[in-house]
């Protein structure tokens, strides 16, 4: 796999799913569920060693075959976060941009220096020119990533993400990237 693994600087590196991640990651969200419930769903529902397994084995299939791409944030080849593009839609060349960190390890610009190395390596390949990131409007932290990392304010969608019992309004980012070279 050519994507197997981006450096992002000597302390960095992106390394895509795979079975090895499986026990660390399961770890890395039940340490951080109650904080990860605030902005996802799916934390609540991660129970077991075989439910993180499971879902790692669906993404690597999709990161195979180009649907999406999955990878495991390492600082000092230990885990601190997920980046990914949840969906790719090929014919547009769009990537929809998930993400999600440790809280010890927000603040400290892990997450934007990820994200512009997985830009760029993607960019540069011509897989991808559109990078989307939808967030909550109310998560303030996701919408300061994307303004960081040069993103753009397409709009918002009313009460188009539901989480913990209720609706929320959701901002839709986006940056076109051409020719990197």
């Amino acid at each position: 796999m050519e994507d197997a693994r981006i450096t992002v600087n000597e302390h960095i590196t992106l390394h895509a799913v795979n079975d090895r991640f499986v026990h660390d990651l399961y770890q890395l969200v039940v340490k951080n569920r109650d904080w990860l419930q605030q902005f996802l769903d799916w934390p609540q529902h991660v129970h077991s060693v075989e439910d993180t397994r499971k879902t790692v084995q669906s993404n690597m299939i999709l990161h195979q075959r180009g649907y999406a791409k999955t990878f495991m944030i390492l600082r000092d080849e230990v885990l601190v976060g997920v980046l990914a593009f949840n969906a790719i839609e090929p014919l547009n060349k769009t990537a929809y941009i998930g993400y999600w960190m440790d809280e010890n390890a927000c603040g400290q610009g892990m997450l934007s220096q990820s994200m512009q190395a997985m830009i760029d390596f993607y960019a540069r390949r011509g897989t991808v020119r559109r990078f989307v990131i939808k967030c909550r409007v109310a998560n303030r932290a996701s919408n300061q990533v994307a303004r960081r990392n040069g993103f753009t304010l397409e709009g918002c969608l009313k009460q188009a993400e539901f989480l913990n019992g209720h609706y929320d309004d959701q901002h839709i980012w986006a940056r076109i990237v051409d020719g990197l070279q």
